[in-house]
């Protein structure tokens, strides 16, 4: 089922919590609202589940309008960060309980009731633990019993809230990969809110950035972080270096650096500041004939596979973070302490300063 939001906006008290939203969610797609605290993205999942009325705007499901349909007549499927399991019940009552509350006449028979719970928790590869207590599971095992329960009642759409935030980094990593082998066996038109960068750009088809209850962008993972429209997506997608400069004519000046920048051709000696993601540092020992700039090393971090340098600008004094793979690390042989040179190999450049 599809999903879309036309110029919804939502006001509590003096906050504008949503401003003007367009969104289209397509049938069968994984779209993650990403956004810090305070951007709306769970306003925004609310109103589609109906738990939230939009004080203006409609919500169109597969093509009908939904504004004001019921949370019950909407058929979605809800996944709460804190799993909100009923604790009195154990593991196959928790998934049985939505189908169990239906009205007599749709509510399925105790043996097709049982036949669904069994099949949906093999899915969710829990299938030993059904007569288990929520309080002798652990938070990864909650998390899957509570999406168990969301998928028993057939929904159209699955939303999730956060619903990986309250375990830990190790557990996060491996129910995120889930989700998505998940999703891609049954197809359902899904959005999960988070605040993980990583968690979207792993996860999802497409990515909602949201800043301050507006969109600042959509796209799939490698556009949002590759391609990002604006200062603000580029900052909240990784870390970023920030190299003040000035544009004109199509060439970016960076302390002894030039570089080519034909999308600013029209720009005459304007203030700029380049963004540089730190695994696009380019580090050389010698200037090799060619202008570069010049950072003294002042902290190594090597653990796995990355090698993350903490670097001191000679002419500015401005910290710059920058990433190598460890074969190349060695290759150089770096030590803190020693002076390297450094120059952008990809970069973004958005006029205006202090942006």
């Amino acid at each position: 089922m599809s999903i879309e939001i036309r110029r919804v906006t939502k006001q509590f008290g003096d906050f504008a919590a949503l401003k003007n939203i367009d969104l289209t969610v397509n049938t069968g797609e994984l779209v993650a609202l990403l956004g810090p605290s305070g951007s709306g993205k769970t306003t925004l999942l609310r109103i589609m589940a109906g738990l939230e009325t939009p004080d203006s705007g409609e919500i169109l499901f597969h093509g009908e309008n939904a504004t004001d349909r019921s949370v019950r007549d909407r058929h979605v499927g809800f996944v709460f960060q804190h799993y909100a399991l009923f604790k009195h019940m154990t593991v196959f009552e928790n998934v049985a309980f939505g189908l169990r509350v239906r009205p007599r006449s749709n509510r399925p028979s105790n043996e097709e009731i049982r036949a669904k719970v069994h099949s949906l928790l093999q899915l969710v590869q829990l299938d030993r633990m059904e007569s288990n207590y929520p309080s002798q599971l652990s938070g990864g095992q909650r998390q899957r019993v509570a999406l168990a329960r969301a998928l028993a009642v057939e929904p159209k759409m699955l939303l999730l809230d956060e619903p990986f935030g309250a375990l830990d980094a190790k557990i996060r990593q491996e129910l995120r990969l889930w989700l998505r082998r998940l999703h891609d066996e049954l197809h359902i038109t899904s959005v999960f809110v988070t605040h993980d960068q990583e968690e979207a750009l792993e996860v999802a088809d497409r990515i909602v950035v949201m800043n301050e209850g507006r969109i600042e962008q959509v796209g799939t993972p490698e556009e949002v972080y590759d391609h990002p429209v604006n200062p603000f997506v580029y900052h909240f997608l990784g870390n970023v270096n920030l190299f003040h400069s000035r544009v004109g004519e199509g060439r970016v000046k960076i302390g002894p650096l030039e570089i080519d920048a034909p999308e600013h051709a029209a720009a005459q000696d304007t203030p700029a500041v380049a963004y540089v993601r730190p695994h696009d540092i380019e580090i050389e020992r010698h200037k090799n004939g060619q202008p570069a700039i010049a950072a003294l090393i002042q902290h190594i971090q090597s653990v796995g596979p990355v090698v993350r340098l903490q670097l001191n600008r000679q002419d500015t004094g401005q910290m710059i973070e920058a990433e190598l793979s460890k074969e190349r690390y060695r290759e150089l042989g770096l030590k803190a302490g020693e002076v390297v040179f450094i120059k952008p190999r990809h970069w973004t450049v958005y006029q205006g300063e202090g942006i």
